[in-house]
């Protein structure tokens, strides 16, 4: 990519990106279906830093406006996210090999879980690129936490129910799961241009306990930055 072209950033909460936002330089922000949109620059490239909101209408939405109003290139989604994976533990990350949405039903029509009537799949890929990208920047900048490429679900639901947890293990073998990465992957799909989810692990997506949340949240908002940062500067 080169140095003219825009990369989005989005992220579902204010936790997520305010110290991100921090971090640009030339700053303009712009306010669009309630979100507010900071332009400028990152590492010494165009970027868009903007918070959805928490969902996969909000996030398809965050997404589109980069699209049309920013015409930018790629689209990078960070958060977090609860782990399906027993090997995958707090405080990892996963990155987005491909995403679907869960709560996609319409199993009575004759198609599978997850599958969207009409749509030529249903199960978008993250981009080869971006993800190598990813990998490379944790290896060299983050050596206490570990990196995992897999399946992210997302569905309008926060999952802390163990036989929900399992229910999506078994049908999608998932590695994390949220609520928005998958109707980001879907408007970039749609708008063909390349995507990645990147999720920090908050819990085990069920009612085991784990680590303490201000602790976590600190740790994960620290490695989010350092790691676009990196990301970015790479592009």
């Amino acid at each position: 990519m080169n140095t003219n072209q825009i990369i989005g950033i989005i992220g579902a909460m204010d936790e997520e990106v305010a110290k991100l936002k921090e971090c640009i330089e030339e700053v303009a922000i712009q306010t669009i279906a309630s979100m507010d949109f900071y332009h400028g620059k990152l590492s010494g490239k165009e970027v868009v830093v903007v918070r959805s909101g928490i969902g996969k209408v909000n996030a398809a939405i965050c997404a589109q406006i980069l699209v049309d109003h920013y015409h930018v290139c790629a689209i990078i989604n960070t958060g977090i996210a609860g782990s399906l994976n027993a090997d995958i533990n707090i405080g990892d990350i996963v990155l987005s090999k491909t995403a679907l949405q869960h709560d996609v039903d319409a199993v009575s029509f004759g198609y599978d879980l997850a599958v969207i009537p009409r749509m030529e799949t249903s199960v978008f890929d993250g981009d080869e690129h971006l993800i190598n990208i990813a990998k490379e920047v944790c290896e060299e900048k983050i050596h206490d936490i570990r990196v995992f490429v897999g399946r992210v679900v997302s569905g309008d639901q926060f999952i802390s129910d163990k036989a929900k947890k399992e229910w999506l293990i078994e049908n999608f073998k998932a590695d994390c799961t949220e609520m928005e990465g998958a109707a980001i992957a879907h408007a970039a799909y749609l708008n063909q241009i390349p995507f990645l989810i990147i999720r920090a692990i908050s819990d085990k997506a069920d009612d085991s306990a784990h680590m303490d949340y201000p602790e976590f949240e600190s740790m994960a908002i620290k490695n989010s930055v350092l790691l676009l940062k990196s990301i970015i500067e790479k592009l």
